[in-house]
């Protein structure tokens, strides 16, 4: 079932987000509306509160060479926590939260997290790179913070300008 995305600046997008207790079909049946509606806004990550759901759950399926995204290089991550980072990268972000507004963001270029899958089970994963980032992004929605948050103040005032300006367009249609 394909979710609605809570958009900017919905206050809920703020939230932090709890531990995920439970591994049951509830949550099994999430990931799977997750991931259709990911798909479904050609993104390539989802965080549960952006689909209402304030739990500590991600989603991640990067495309590969074909530009096509494949259901086996789907990433379930469930209450996640970095144990290392290294170095640095600007990477273009855009979020299904906030549509239409790219914009360069620093992040770590390499990071190893732990997490657990669907069924609880620990996991651990090394990414760089894009994995890697959009393992940040998507981790940064679990503490109720979007990437526009992390962009200097002149290109914050940027964004604010565009989004009005669109807001405003959106209203006279």
């Amino acid at each position: 079932m394909i979710l609605p995305i809570l958009s900017y600046p919905n206050p809920q997008l703020k939230q932090r987000s709890s531990e995920v207790v439970s591994f049951d079909e509830k949550l099994h049946n999430l990931l799977e509306d997750m991931y259709e509606t990911m798909l479904s806004r050609e993104g390539v990550g989802l965080a549960g509160i952006q689909v209402g759901e304030a739990k500590r759950i991600l989603i991640i399926n990067i495309p590969r060479e074909d530009k096509k995204q494949y259901k086996e290089d789907l990433l379930e991550i469930i209450n996640p926590k970095i144990l290392k980072k290294e170095g640095e990268i600007f990477f273009t972000e855009g979020c299904l939260s906030v549509p239409n507004f790219y914009e360069d963001v620093m992040r770590f270029d390499e990071v190893e997290i732990s997490y657990q899958d669907r069924f609880g089970n620990p996991q651990t994963l090394h990414a760089q790179g894009y994995l890697a980032v959009a393992i940040q992004h998507e981790m940064d929605h679990l503490d109720g913070v979007l990437f526009v948050d992390r962009l200097s103040m002149m290109k914050r005032k940027k964004f604010e300008k565009e989004f009005k300006r669109e807001q405003r367009a959106k209203g006279k249609r």
